[in-house]
């Protein structure tokens, strides 16, 4: 597990924590959001240090934790599924790119017989109780922070050992939960994945749709239904859905009738999508405020590297060598 690591944006939760309780620069100075990630042992440490330090009681220190979690401490993640419709597109949303907030066993989604089952194994290592009763309790409050409901999990699971009182454990979620289990799993109602969302966050929405708005003004000079069509792309790619069959529906076509379409002019599918990609990177990438990684999850690459792979095709550039061009 020495190369797994947590988001910056999701450390500062446990720092606003230690400070609200008056202990401010007990931990040291928080990470930048420059640093983009903390490595897994760093949180390890600053999570016993964190319980050590508070007030209250030991054996519910996750669970007091948690509450403070917001959309913000998941980064450009958090606020990408904040903006989708329904709880399950954010799950699912966070789901695919989990990597970017908690590097530690891989996240899978599944359906269940109660409903959805979002579960964690132990390939990676076991991180220990603070760290996984910290990422579970958080993605539980952060649930109810999406919808303005009080969400209960029907089951919890967790593969630590059994504390002395579960009571606190099960007011939390609001349901059964075991310890000792092969695999830390959280299952939600089916209902309740139906749940809208109670709205995005304004400032990043309005930067969002600032940046899509310029990319629109540049292709509008495309005459055509390429302008159509990559102009419908740039909405789809934000939203992470970046396959033909997701521009077609959005056209109200098949896939295949779009196919020939694209072929009548002179164009595949993928090389419209690259092009596209490409124009709205050089925009991210010319507003220093937005992270590389930013960029590649609005871009809807789960793996900041892929999007490295994909610029350097393009430009003949990493994304920073070229930010770095255009800025001098």
């Amino acid at each position: 597990m020495d190369d797994t690591r947590v988001a910056a944006s999701y450390v500062q939760l446990l720092f606003e924590h230690v400070a609200a309780q008056g202990r401010a620069g007990a931990l040291g100075e928080p990470p930048s959001p420059a640093q983009g990630f903390v490595a897994l042992k760093r949180w390890q440490a600053l999570l016993q240090q964190a319980r050590d330090l508070d007030a209250g009681p030991k054996a519910t220190f996750t669970l007091r934790l948690a509450r403070g979690i917001a959309p913000r401490h998941f980064g450009i993640v958090g606020f990408a599924a904040l903006a989708c419709s329904t709880l399950a597109e954010a799950l699912q949303r966070l789901e695919r790119h989990h990597r970017a907030i908690y590097d530690v066993n891989l996240a899978q989604v599944h359906p269940c017989a109660e409903g959805l089952c979002i579960e964690w194994g132990v390939a990676r290592g076991r991180p220990g109780a603070l760290v996984d009763e910290t990422a579970i309790a958080a993605l539980m409050q952060l649930t109810r922070e999406f919808t303005g409901r009080p969400v209960r999990a029907l089951a919890v699971d967790f593969v630590n050992p059994r504390p002395a009182d579960v009571r606190p454990y099960e007011d939390f979620f609001g349901g059964p939960v075991r310890f000792g289990q092969p695999s830390t799993r959280v299952v939600l109602a089916a209902s309740d994945l139906a749940l809208p969302l109670r709205g995005a966050d304004a400032a990043l929405l309005a930067l969002l749709d600032a940046q899509a708005e310029r990319l629109l003004q540049e292709v509008a000079a495309v005459t055509g239904p390429l302008a159509v069509w990559r102009q419908a792309l740039v909405g789809l790619i934000r939203s992470g859905r970046t396959q033909l069959a997701d521009l077609a529906d959005s056209l109200q076509m098949s896939p295949r009738s779009l196919q020939r379409r694209l072929a009548e002019q002179g164009i595949s599918f993928q090389a419209l999508l690259g092009q596209t990609r490409q124009q709205l990177a050089e925009a991210y990438l010319r507003d220093t405020s937005v992270e590389l990684a930013e960029v590649a999850l609005l871009l809807g690459y789960s793996e900041q590297s892929a999007f490295t792979r994909a610029f350097r095709q393009w430009t003949g550039q990493a994304p920073l060598q070229w930010r770095r061009q255009q800025a001098g």
